[in-house]
C-alpha cells in the first residue's frame, strides 16, 4: 500500500512538473510572439484615439468600453478557434492570411497618407455635421471593432507564425495569453490617453499654482499628442505592412524585393559604427514602409477610382444626409 501510495506521488509529481513546464513553455513562447507583434498594438493603439476624437467626454470611456469587448470577442470568439483550426489542418494558409492583412494595412495607410497631402477624405468624421449622435457612436464603434478585427487578425497570424511548431494547447495558451494582454495593454492606455484632458482641466481648478500650471500644460499638450499618435500609427501601418508583404513574398520563393531591402539594411548598419544596428534596422524599416506606400497607393486607386467602392459609400452617406 505505501508503495501504491508513493507510486501515486510520484505520477502526480510527474504530472505537475509536465504542467509547469507547460506553462513555462507557453510564457516564453508567448514572450517571443508578443514581440512580433509590437508594430501592429503600435498601430491599434494610436488609431483608436480617434474613433472618440471629438464626441462628448461623457461617451469617451464607455465608447472605449464597448470597442475593448468587441475586440475581446473577435480574439477570443472569432480567431483563435478558427487560428488554431487553421494551423491544425491548412497551415500553409497562414502566409496567405498575413498578406491580406499587409495589403490592409498598407492601404489603410497610404489612403491616409493622400489624405493628409490633400486627397479626397473617405467616409463621415467628425468635421461634418452630426444629425444623429446616437447613430454616429454607433457608426463609430463598429468601424472601430471592424478595424480592430482586422488588426487582431494580423496580430494572431503573426503569434500563430511564431508557435506554428508548439504542441495544439501551447498554441491555445500563446494566441489566447497574447490576446488577453494586447486588449487589455491597448485599450488601457486608450482609456488614459482620451481622458488625459480631463485630468488637465480638473487640476487646472486646484488652489495650488504649480499644479494648475500643469493642469493648463496637460490640455494644451494634448492636441499634439493626439497629432503624434496619428503620425505614428499611419507609419507603423506602413512599416508593419511592408514587413508583412516582404516576409510573405519571401516564403512564396520571391526574393528580389527581400534581398534587396535586407541588403540596403546590412550596407547602411556595416558603415555606421556604433550606431549600425540601429540605422541598419531603420532603412530596413524604412523600405519596408516605402514598399507598402506604393503597393497602398495602387489599391487606393483600384478601389476607389476603378471600382468606385470608397466613392459609392461616399454618395450613400451624403444622400443619407440629405
Amino acid at each position: 500500500m505505501p508503495g501504491g501510495l508513493v507510486a501515486l506521488l510520484d505520477d502526480v509529481s510527474i504530472i505537475a512538473r509536465s504542467a509547469s513546464a507547460s506553462v513555462d513553455d507557453i510564457a516564453a513562447a508567448a514572450g517571443r510572439a508578443g514581440s512580433k507583434t509590437a508594430g501592429v498594438v503600435i498601430d491599434d493603439t494610436a488609431v483608436t484615439p480617434s474613433y472618440v476624437t471629438g464626441l462628448s467626454p461623457a461617451r469617451e470611456l464607455p465608447i472605449i468600453w464597448k470597442i475593448t469587448l468587441g475586440s475581446l470577442k473577435n480574439k477570443m470568439l472569432i480567431l483563435l478557434p478558427g487560428a488554431l483550426i487553421l494551423s491544425e489542418f491548412l497551415p500553409a494558409a497562414i502566409v496567405f492570411i498575413l498578406m491580406l492583412g499587409g495589403a490592409y494595412l498598407s492601404y489603410e495607410g497610404a489612403e491616409k497618407v493622400m489624405e493628409k497631402l490633400g486627397g479626397a477624405k473617405h467616409g463621415k468624421t467628425v468635421d461634418d455635421e452630426i444629425e444623429d449622435p446616437a447613430a454616429f457612436e454607433k457608426q463609430r464603434i463598429s468601424g472601430a471593432v471592424r478595424t480592430d478585427l482586422i488588426l487582431s487578425a494580423e496580430i494572431m497570424a503573426i503569434t500563430l507564425n511564431e508557435v506554428a511548431a508548439e504542441t495544439l494547447i501551447t498554441r491555445a495558451g500563446v494566441l489566447a495569453i497574447v490576446g488577453l494582454a494586447v486588449t487589455v495593454g491597448v485599450y488601457g492606455v486608450v482609456g488614459m490617453i482620451v481622458k488625459m484632458d480631463d485630468v488637465g482641466l480638473h487640476l487646472a481648478q486646484k488652489s495650488n499654482a504649480f499644479v494648475r500650471k500643469f493642469g493648463r500644460g496637460l490640455v494644451a499638450f494634448m492636441p499634439w499628442l493626439l497629432t503624434a499618435l496619428s503620425l505614428v500609427g499611419t507609419v507603423a501601418m506602413l512599416w508593419v505592412g511592408g514587413g508583412i508583404l516582404l516576409h510573405g513574398t519571401h516564403e512564396l520563393g520571391w526574393h528580389a524585393l527581400y534581398d534587396a531591402t535586407h541588403g540596403l539594411e546590412e550596407a547602411v548598419a556595416s558603415t555606421s559604427g556604433s550606431l549600425g544596428g540601429i540605422l541598419g534596422w531603420l532603412t530596413y524599416a524604412a523600405a519596408s514602409a516605402l514598399i507598402a506606400l506604393v503597393v497602398g497607393a495602387i489599391l487606393v486607386f483600384l478601389l476607389h477610382n476603378v471600382f468606385k467602392i470608397g466613392h459609392e459609400e461616399d454618395h450613400a452617406a451624403h444622400e443619407a444626409a440629405h
